[in-house]
C-alpha cells in the first residue's frame, strides 16, 4: 500500500471531519472545536477551501443526512473541558454559491457524539451526552445518557433519553451487522450496541456487550473469518489501544499497539486500498496516526504500519474513491488538517 500525504489547511484545533455530496461533488469538512471555522473543499481535487461557518465552533460531530443534497447535522458550541451547557446540534443545507444556512434544532448540553441510523426510509437521531453538569474537569459525579428520537426533517429535534449512568459516555461508531445500523456507545461502564426501531411502532434496544472501561470503539471483521473483531481505546482518553477478538464466547485480547501513550484518540474500522485496517492514532506521546492490518489472518497476527508521526490526530474519516482511498485526518495537535491517499 502507498499512502501519500496532503496538507489542506492550518485550523486551529480542527477536531472533527466527514464528507457530503452537493450537486454530485463530493466536499470534504474539516471543523474545529475551539472558536473558530468549519471549511470544505471540493472535489475531484481538494484544492482550495470554503468557509461553512465562521464560528461558534466546538464542533465535535458532522453528520450527513441520507436523501439530501449535502444537509448535515453537527454539534456546536462544546467548549473547553467541563463548561458545554450551551451544547447543541444544528442542521445545515448547502447554498448556490458556497453558501451555507446554519439553523439550530437541538439544544443538549454535553451532547458529544451522535448519529443519524436508517431504517428503511426512516432515519433515527442517537445521541451521547458525556456526562449531565459537571462542577470542574475532574467531576465525573453525574454520569451521561444515551438520548434517542426520529429525525424527520430540519425542523426542531425531539429527543428522550433511552439510557442513562453511562460514565465518560465519549466513544460511539457506526456498525451495520444483517443489514442492520446500530449504535455502538462506550464509557467507563462497558460498551453498548443500540438497535433502532425496525418498524415504525417498535422499540429501541440497548445490549451491553463489554463490561470494562472503554474510551472509544470501532468493529471490523479484519481476518475475514465472518466474525467482527473489535478495537478499544481504555481507558478514557486512555493509554491503552487494543483490539479483540471472540473465541470461545469470550473476548481475548488480540493485539496492543506498541506506543503506551496518553490520549489516544483515533479508532476507526474500515478499508484501506482494499484492505481491512483498524485507524488509530494519539494526541500525546508520540503523537502517531497509523493503521492496524491482518499481517496473518490464521493463526491471527496483526501488525501496527506507521502513517506519520508527531501530528496527534483527534479523529478521522475515510473516504473511498475510484481507484484510491482517501484518510481525513483532523491533526489536532498541530491545528492541520489534512488527507493521505492510499492507492494499492
Amino acid at each position: 500500500m502507498k499512502i501519500e500525504k496532503r496538507t489542506l489547511a492550518a485550523l486551529n484545533s480542527v477536531y472533527s471531519c466527514n464528507s457530503i455530496e452537493v450537486d454530485g461533488q463530493t466536499r470534504i469538512l474539516l471543523a474545529s472545536e475551539a472558536e473558530d471555522r468549519c471549511l470544505a473543499w471540493t472535489g475531484p481535487d481538494y484544492t482550495g477551501s470554503h468557509t461553512v461557518w465562521d464560528g461558534p465552533g466546538g464542533t465535535m460531530s458532522i453528520v450527513p443526512i441520507p436523501g439530501t443534497n449535502g444537509e448535515f447535522l453537527a454539534v456546536q458550541k462544546f467548549f473547553r473541558m467541563f463548561d458545554w451547557e450551551e451544547a447543541k446540534v444544528v442542521h445545515v443545507r448547502p447554498l448556490p454559491g458556497e453558501k451555507y444556512e446554519v439553523t439550530d434544532i437541538l439544544h443538549l448540553p454535553y451532547i458529544h457524539r451522535f448519529d443519524l441510523l436508517t431504517v428503511g426510509d426512516r432515519h433515527y437521531f442517537i445521541a451521547g451526552t458525556l456526562a449531565t453538569q459537571k462542577a470542574t474537569k475532574e467531576d465525573w459525579s453525574s454520569p451521561g445518557k444515551i438520548w434517542v428520537g426520529e429525525y424527520t426533517g430540519p425542523g426542531p429535534l425531539e429527543v428522550t433519553v433511552l439510557q442513562d449512568g453511562i460514565t465518560q459516555n465519549h466513544g460511539y461508531s457506526r456498525l451495520v451487522r444483517d443489514g442492520v445500523m446500530r449504535g455502538l456507545v462506550t464509557g467507563r461502564e462497558g460498551a453498548f450496541e443500540v438497535t433502532p426501531p425496525q418498524t415504525p411502532d417498535g422499540q429501541w434496544t440497548v445490549r451491553q456487550f463489554m463490561d470494562w472501561p472503554i474510551s472509544d470503539i470501532a468493529a471490523l471483521d479484519i481476518d475475514g473469518d465472518g466474525e467482527l473483531e473489535f478495537a478499544t481505546i481504555e481507558e478514557f482518553h486512555g493509554q491503552y489501544f487494543r483490539i479483540y477478538k471472540r473465541i470461545a464466547g469470550v473476548f481475548k485480547k488480540v493485539f496492543e499497539h506498541p506506543e503506551v501513550t496518553e490520549f489516544y484518540h483515533v479508532v476507526v474500522g474500515t478499508t484501506l486500498a482494499g484492505e481491512p485496517v483498524f485507524i488509530g492514532g494519539c494526541r500525546r506521546g508520540k503523537q502517531q496516526l497509523f493503521y492496524v492490518r491482518a499481517k496473518q489472518k490464521a493463526p491471527l497476527a496483526l501488525e501496527a504500519v506507521l502513517i506519520e508521526e508527531g501530528v496527534g490526530p483527534s479523529n478521522a474519516y475515510v473516504l473511498h474513491e475510484q481507484g484510491r482511498d482517501i484518510l481525513v485526518a483532523a491533526n489536532r495537535e498541530t491545528n492541520e488538517a489534512a488527507l493521505y491517499i492510499a492507492t494499492a
